[in-house]
């Protein structure tokens, strides 16, 4: 996904008018602003799709039970030939605040194509107050969806106050024994201090730093057992600062990836941010690290996107 062309006219201006390192950095940003307002344009006239809630698959029928050597009458053993099952737990999108599922099309279809068999987009009520309450709906819909599914635990990716939602979810609700990862992207886990104006709405207060629901998120958690990874952008315009969309917890077996070169919007949607999802999920267990106990190597990790 290239915007050079678009902003390459400005490349000269910028060469003179700042000096070689800076004026890298303003192209880079101005190339990260064309791309987020292309996104925002585009999700703008996909949004009315993603507002009624998705369609659930039907419940998978019981297996028939299997009949390993045995002969019918007529002597032909028979054929016990069986598709192979998916292995791995479903995939559960969560969206941002004031968004819906359809900001995961492009992440959707990206985990569809490299072998996703179980996938599902979430939307909570644009009305949500309170991410407590969010919380324990989130909770509700993954029980829900493994009892249906037959399966024990779901990997959750969330965008924004949705990765916030799950989180809180994993550690103050138990949802640790149903989430095997959580991928967060462009969660202010530390809290964001953007847009002053915005302290009218419950949610947004409840994302600022200092507030009760973050400081639950500080306390101990000493036998969580989900595996976190946290993509944090170095453009991201809603993080303030920027470091607060990393996980920053002793007990947490946290993998923070750094991204280059994109914005907020685009940390869904981009095509690398993508396959570095992909990765963390199917990634085992034993790669993450305590946060805290590596604090350098938990960053250590980079995506350049741009």
């Amino acid at each position: 996904m290239k915007v050079t062309r678009a902003v390459s006219p400005l490349l000269p201006l910028c060469q003179r008018l700042l000096p070689g390192r800076l004026a890298g950095l303003s192209l880079t940003l101005l190339k990260a602003t064309a791309l987020e307002i292309a996104i925002l344009a585009g999700h703008l006239l996909l949004y009315p799709t993603g507002i009624t809630p998705e369609r659930r698959p039907a419940s998978n029928p019981p297996e028939p039970p299997t009949d390993t050597g045995t002969r019918t009458d007529t002597g032909a053993t028979p054929d016990t030939t069986r598709l192979p099952t998916p292995t791995r737990p479903p995939v559960v999108l969560l969206h941002g605040f004031i968004d819906n599922r359809s900001v995961f099309v492009m992440l959707r279809r990206s985990l569809a194509q490299h072998g996703r068999q179980q996938i599902e987009s979430l939307n909570y009520s644009p009305l949500t107050c309170d991410i407590r309450t969010a919380a324990e709906l989130l909770g509700r819909h993954i029980e829900e969806i493994c009892e249906r599914t037959g399966r024990h635990e779901v990997d959750i990716v969330g965008h924004s106050l949705g990765g916030l939602i799950a989180r809180y979810y994993v550690q103050c609700l138990g949802g640790d024994i149903r989430v095997r990862t959580l991928v967060t992207l462009g969660t202010p886990h530390s809290g964001t201090r953007v847009v002053p104006l915005m302290n009218a709405h419950p949610i947004v207060r409840q994302m600022r730093p200092g507030s009760g629901v973050l400081d639950e998120l500080c306390q101990p958690a000493p036998h969580c057992r989900t595996r976190f990874v946290s993509f944090w952008s170095d453009l991201d315009q809603l993080m303030d600062p920027l470091e607060t969309a990393c996980i920053e917890h002793p007990d947490l077996l946290v993998q923070n990836v750094r991204v280059s070169g994109i914005g907020h919007l685009a940390l869904p949607v981009h095509p690398a941010v993508a396959a570095g999802i992909r990765q963390a999920l199917d990634s085992e267990e034993t790669e993450a690290r305590p946060a805290a106990a590596h604090p350098a190597a938990a960053r250590a990790d980079g995506l350049t996107v741009a």
